[in-house]
């Protein structure tokens, strides 16, 4: 399988399968458009009176299908799926092995943001704190259901896991005087919305944190219209000071802000621009997980705009490039050269399987967004993963699980998707969040693009 399209003056072609990307001129595009369905020499004839009047003879049309035919036979243009018979398999291997945690350190929060699919950081359940005892019991527990790896992800959310700070800098503490002894090494992330952000959070952050997430919508209006306070004051004013002085004391260390688009600013690249006036250069700009009737769900007319937007970016990105002035942004993040292994590009993220969530009481979950889905609930940290059938789902969970994801060209970048988004529109984590599917072609189109043009003209 191929997918071809053109962006920002190339003509692009993935072979779906080998991971192969080329940049090909325009006989060449419509050469391997028509290469699988046409004849040989009929195309050639075809494609020489089409070119004819360009300068381009049947000789060069000719040698133009060979390149393409040894491509083909060198395993770089319409490569055979050999993957799918190791699906099924792939999570064997790993069975039983966890390697990140996401601790809900804070079931409550100082923000009452309107789109939040945790019901303002409650998860539609009564506010709790996580307590030390429990904290320090999870990190056991993915110790001793880490297998042999040594590098374990603990994500620190809520909820505003900083109403907990003091229980976050115990739990640091008690990991970095375990990790030798235990042979694990423990890499820490903290999500905050930067109300209580202080000096001494600052200075523990940018000592313990491999990576800050900060929760910033981009425009005053549009931060302001969402995420407010009990009191329902926006909290722009308080937060960006703090998340600005955060940021220059981290240096070098890794951050990114998280926006989240909605209905009301299907046209995010002005809250990108903010965020980029502001002084900030590692972002993210998420589409909102929401309900259809919920006021902040994106709509089937935002669509092309959003799809405009992911396309206005990456020129945005390549001006800023050129400029000596560039910038990350999450999704359009993407290796040419290697990127994630097969299993990770078939099996996905993990959830309920390699990476769980915990509760405040210890209970265990697939991942964050199934908190407080009781029938989705794993287990606890104190007796291990009793619901094996759900776990089970999870791991069956794969690309080739899904029938919608076996004739798309994107499967083996998105895995098949989030199995949240997934369930939350279609009742079943094995289900395709359709919407959520065209938005992530568009924005694969866009990261390819950029990564080419960086490699091909910043060279």
């Amino acid at each position: 399988m191929i997918h071809q399209y053109k962006m920002g003056g190339y003509n692009i072609v993935l072979d779906v399968c080998s991971g192969a990307i080329h940049t090909v001129d325009e006989l060449a595009y419509d050469l391997i458009a028509r290469f699988e369905t046409e004849e040989k020499d009929a195309l050639v004839a075809s494609l020489a009176a089409a070119y004819g009047d360009k300068g381009v003879t049947k000789e060069d049309v000719l040698e133009c299908y060979e390149q393409i035919a040894a491509l083909k036979a060198d395993g770089k243009l319409f490569a055979p799926d050999t993957f799918a018979p190791m699906a099924g398999t792939l999570k064997e291997k790993t069975s039983g092995v966890i390697k990140a945690l996401c601790l809900h350190i804070a079931h409550t929060c100082n923000l009452r943001c309107a789109y939040c699919f945790a019901g303002q950081g409650k998860y539609h359940g009564e506010q709790a704190l996580m307590s030390y005892e429990v904290g320090k019991r999870a990190l056991d527990f993915l110790m001793e259901n880490s297998g042999t790896r040594h590098n374990l992800e603990v994500d620190f959310f809520g909820g505003e896991p900083l109403m907990n700070f003091d229980v976050v800098k115990r739990l640091v503490a008690y990991a970095r005087s375990v990790e030798e002894e235990r042979g694990k090494h423990f890499r820490f992330t903290l999500t905050t919305n930067g109300m209580l952000i202080d000096d001494d959070v600052i200075d523990f952050s940018n000592r313990e944190m491999s990576n800050v997430v900060l929760s910033l919508d981009g425009r005053r209006e549009i931060h302001d219209r969402y995420r407010v306070d009990q009191a329902g004051n926006g909290s722009f004013d308080r937060i960006v000071p703090k998340f600005q002085k955060l940021v220059k004391a981290r240096g070098d260390k890794s951050y990114y802000m998280r926006g989240t688009f909605t209905h009301a600013n299907p046209d995010f690249l002005k809250d990108i621009e903010e965020m980029l006036s502001l002084g900030f250069t590692e972002l993210s700009m998420e589409p909102v997980v929401a309900a259809p009737d919920d006021p902040a769900a994106l709509t089937e007319a935002d669509k092309p705009i959003v799809m405009e937007q992911y396309e206005k970016l990456a020129q945005l990105m390549r001006r800023r490039d050129k400029e000596g002035k560039p910038f990350t942004f999450y999704h359009y993040m993407i290796d040419l050269k290697g990127g994630p292994c097969i299993y990770k590009r078939i099996s996905g993220c993990g959830s309920g399987t390699e990476y769980m969530a915990v509760t405040p009481q210890g209970d265990l979950y697939p991942c964050h967004q199934f908190v407080g889905e009781e029938k989705f609930k794993l287990g606890d940290i104190w007796h291990g993963v009793d619901n094996t059938a759900v776990q089970e789902d999870f791991a069956a969970c794969n690309v080739y699980a899904r029938e919608e994801c076996r004739d798309c060209w994107a499967r083996l970048y998105c895995s098949g998707g989030c199995a949240a988004n997934a369930y939350h529109a279609t009742g079943s984590v094995r289900g395709v969040y359709a919407y959520g599917c065209d938005l992530f072609r568009k924005r694969l189109e866009c990261a390819l693009y950029v990564a080419i043009a960086r490699a091909l003209e910043d060279t």
